[in-house]
């Protein structure tokens, strides 16, 4: 005996009808979508088990201040003494990965980046030796003149990217920040992990982060270049390779916004 769906038959028989005028799009939807409603096995790690490498070894913070135009000198010079001597200091469980101003993208900007020995018990460990530091303190006060804004997030470092590691110079950074759509940072992780080996021949990969406190689903991808010619180049050479743009092609989709910042760096940061 035939079953028959006498609901689904009217729905696919209704639109030419003109039979729905007064039946909610929505509520249609939402109906229709809920017969193929696939489940999801659960997980028993957090995204940021399965992408990162672990918070002990690869927690960063990474802080951005935008500078009254006419104090970017002075922030700088500020910037570049006080900030190596906090550093110098063997139980400080921080490290100074690398510092920049933005050349071309948002102007007059200070890009900061810590990489934290011993995950968030270093950073709450560092955050309370600095609230006792009389010079940072004097320091925090005397920057705040020149600021007009900043903000922060907290990263992970995706497992299968180069460590951020001091390199010589001259360099530019790039830095490309992805907002991407939530729930997809596995899907986004998997790609990547396979289409980084076609950046690696200039070494021009420096550091693959996401946001873990500030906004989420974020990413950020650190590269280095000679110029802007290089980078040109070497981001042209890598669609000469197989299997990179099937990389453009998938993780495209997940993406709401994306930014790009060209940046050079301070005397002081270990990346130049």
């Amino acid at each position: 005996m035939a079953l028959r769906f006498p609901r689904i038959s009217w729905f696919l028989r209704c639109p030419a009808q003109g039979l729905c005028r007064n039946y909610s799009k929505d509520s249609e939807g939402s109906w229709f979508r809920s017969l193929f409603v696939h489940k999801v096995d659960p997980r028993k790690d957090a995204h940021s088990t399965l992408l990162a490498k672990k918070e002990t070894s690869g927690l960063y913070k990474i802080q951005f201040h935008n500078v009254k135009p006419e104090c970017l000198d002075a922030y700088n010079n500020l910037t570049e003494e006080v900030l190596p001597k906090l550093h110098h200091a063997a139980d400080y469980p921080c490290d100074l990965v690398g510092n920049w101003n933005t050349w071309y993208g948002e102007q007059d900007q200070a890009v900061h980046l810590w990489r934290f020995s011993g995950g968030y018990a270093a950073l709450t460990d560092c955050m309370n030796k600095l609230k006792r530091n009389k010079e940072y303190l004097e320091f925090r006060k005397e920057r705040s003149k020149m600021l007009l804004s900043r903000r922060n997030q907290l990263l992970l470092e995706f497992s299968f990217w180069n460590e951020p590691l001091p390199r010589k110079g001259p360099n530019i950074y790039e830095l490309r920040t992805y907002r991407l759509k939530p729930g997809t940072m596995i899907e986004w992780g998997n790609n990547w992990a396979r289409a980084i080996q076609h950046r690696q021949e200039n070494q021009e990969a420096v550091g693959g982060f996401f946001s873990q406190i500030g906004e989420l689903y974020i990413v950020h991808h650190l590269w280095a270049y000679r110029d802007l010619q290089s980078r040109e180049e070497t981001r042209n050479a890598a669609w000469t390779k197989r299997g990179w743009d099937e990389n453009v092609y998938y993780t495209v989709p997940l993406v709401r916004s994306m930014e790009s910042r060209i940046m050079i760096p301070l005397k002081i940061s270990p990346l130049q």
